[in-house]
């Protein structure tokens, strides 16, 4: 499952992260790593940004971004 595929109030771990090297460390330097817990916050109302929570950070990203997130539900 991908982290788009989730809806607000859902709580995931990330499995795998596949997108090119420059995101893969943008992800990591906001703790977005395999094996973190991720929280959905948000969703706007367009649907191409969502809002979540990694470690008690609050990250916006888009969700062509978030499609590179594979997660497992908790």
């Amino acid at each position: 499952m991908k982290l788009s595929d989730l809806s607000k109030n859902q709580k995931a771990t990330i499995i795998k992260i596949e997108c090119p090297k420059d995101l893969k460390q943008r992800f990591y330097s906001f703790g977005i790593i395999k094996g973190a817990t991720i929280f959905i916050e948000t969703i706007s109302l367009a649907k191409n940004t969502i809002e979540i929570n990694v470690e008690d950070t609050s990250i916006g990203i888009r969700v062509e971004e978030a499609k590179t997130i594979e997660v497992e539900l908790i």
